[in-house]
């Protein structure tokens, strides 16, 4: 666990007001990460600091570790010591429940991050992950537009995998129908990790006798072992998706062993999540956050959410992270020769 006082700002967030409750005293705002070790979620962490900051409110966080249990007695924790407050990123949606009960018993709103967490309790903010999926598989069949197709999918407990298998679906499905393509591969990765997704392409490799044109890999650090995965067999290059920005799957892009990273800036959702929590801790409801819209689940419940606008980034497109201060240019073209946006 970890604390980390904001000193109060006389400027607040826009349209917040500063971080102070009715009673007067100071507000404070928790965290519960699923994994804090991933690369994208210490960007998300700084952006969420800099609204708290910015409207005078102290944050406390925990790292569950991948541990759904774990997350229970995290948030458990965070309530005791009285935040105002929840942004939950949830390792297992089906069984954060709990979690919502305790937050709702003691007058906390929650903000499910980036995960659906399918309970009307919590504000649900993330990427538009349908649209994620399309750009990624719009991406790999470009270059790509026959042959046989693997699927990296993420976590069998986070909604998002689903979300981006769903819109990965709706693009590969013509060329599915008339025979231009064939999934020869298709698997789930335990906790999104990337030793995970190198052992599962490694088998469907062997499985395939390396038979295998080109992947749709659901996040970067899985696009990662899955490159791993191809470079020993002496197969890189053959397209393969990823998401998030991760700077080293960027520096892919750049070296041509990573088709496309579907850039969610993280700093827009960080942002975000620190705005909307002080909201409803100061007693905005959920339908009343601007640009709050409803969400319907796979499983029929509606609830409150934004959905952000990703952008897919591919060799031609590597100009807008670097303008956009993302990633440093050194860092992008690592061992890179004769890409224009290198030199």
């Amino acid at each position: 666990m970890k604390t980390t006082t904001i000193a109060a700002a006389v400027v607040a967030a826009a349209g917040f007001g500063t971080a102070a409750l009715a009673d007067g005293h100071g507000m404070t705002v928790g965290v519960s990460w699923s994994d804090f070790q991933e690369e994208r979620w210490k960007t998300d962490e700084a952006a969420i600091l800099g609204a708290l900051e910015a409207a005078g409110a102290s944050y406390l966080s925990a790292d569950a570790q991948s541990s759904a249990t774990k997350q229970l007695a995290d948030v458990e924790s965070l309530i005791t010591q009285g935040v105002d407050a929840l942004i939950i990123l949830a390792q297992d949606g089906s069984a954060i429940g709990p979690a919502l009960d305790a937050a709702e018993a003691a007058g906390i709103p929650v903000i499910g991050y980036d995960r659906l967490i399918e309970d009307p309790r919590a504000f649900y903010l993330t990427f538009d992950n349908v649209e994620v999926g399309r750009m990624q598989a719009a991406a790999v069949l470009e270059l790509a537009p026959e042959g046989n197709y693997v699927m990296i999918k993420g976590s069998p407990t986070d909604p998002n995998s689903d979300f981006l298998r769903g819109g990965q679906q709706e693009i590969l499905q013509a060329a599915i129908d008339s025979g231009a393509i064939t999934i020869v591969g298709e698997t789930y990765t335990d906790g999104w990790q990337p030793a995970n997704a190198q052992r599962n392409m490694e088998q469907i490799l062997t499985q395939n006798n390396n038979e295998v044109d080109a992947v749709v890999a659901s996040n970067d650090g899985m696009a990662g072992g899955v490159v791993a995965a191809l470079a020993a067999q002496g197969m890189d290059g053959i397209p393969v998706s990823g998401q998030d920005g991760d700077h080293a799957a960027l520096n892919r892009v750049a070296l041509g062993t990573q088709t496309v990273s579907v850039w969610k800036d993280s700093r827009e959702l960080g942002r975000n999540a620190g705005e909307i929590a002080v909201a409803l801790a100061s007693g905005t409801a959920m339908s009343d956050i601007e640009g709050s819209a409803t969400f319907t689940s796979p499983g029929g419940v509606d609830v409150n959410s934004m959905l952000l606008a990703p952008q897919p980034i591919t060799q031609d497109r590597l100009n807008l992270v670097l303008d956009a201060g993302w990633i440093a240019k050194d860092v992008l073209c690592q061992g890179v020769t004769g890409l224009a946006v290198c030199e």
